[in-house]
């Protein structure tokens, strides 16, 4: 996995903006993960990072244009990525060492995960269910044809026919 850790002593109080550009922050991940995704546009992001008393305030920008799999038909389609993300990372007071997942201290310096974090986002950003489009009519179950490009030649199968009678059944209540 990438890493990217950005010392947070440096950062004046009102906060500094970075952009990040290079692709392989992503790009490995995807190899790495197995994950069906090629960007079309290359994905860009922005922190804004502010260190607070307690911890590290985030606000973030991710954006690109991804080629995906349709979840329904398989069809690869372009995907167009804008994601706004904040956040804030705190540091246990008891022991700094023992930081958030994304902050550590490294030679008594807090610093931030900037690789873990906008990995974390881009995942995030990604959708639960891809769809090519809403009305996407997916694949038959029975021969694979993909039904938003063609009607299939299969029989509907009207359930189990010892259910038959049953089908009819009104229920008043």
């Amino acid at each position: 996995m990438s890493e990217l850790w950005l010392s947070l002593t440096g950062v004046p109080a009102e906060g500094r903006e970075y952009i990040y550009s290079d692709q392989s922050l992503w790009t490995e991940n995807l190899r790495r993960f197995e994950i069906p995704v090629e960007t079309t546009q290359p994905l860009s992001a922005t922190l804004f990072v502010q260190p607070q008393d307690k911890g590290v305030f985030v606000r973030g920008t991710l954006s690109g244009s991804l080629r995906i799999p349709c979840d329904r038909c398989a069809e690869p389609f372009e995907l167009d990525l804008a994601h706004e993300f904040e956040l804030f990372e705190e540091v246990s007071p008891e022991d700094p060492a023992e930081a958030s997942d994304l902050l550590r201290t490294a030679g008594g310096v807090l610093e931030l995960d900037a690789a873990g974090l906008l990995w974390e986002q881009f995942v995030l950003a990604l959708p639960e269910h891809a769809l090519c489009h809403p009305d996407c009519r997916g694949l038959c179950s029975t021969c694979g044809a993909n039904l938003n490009i063609t009607a299939c030649q299969c029989e509907s199968e009207d359930g189990d026919p010892r259910l038959a009678v049953l089908r009819n059944l009104k229920i008043n209540q």
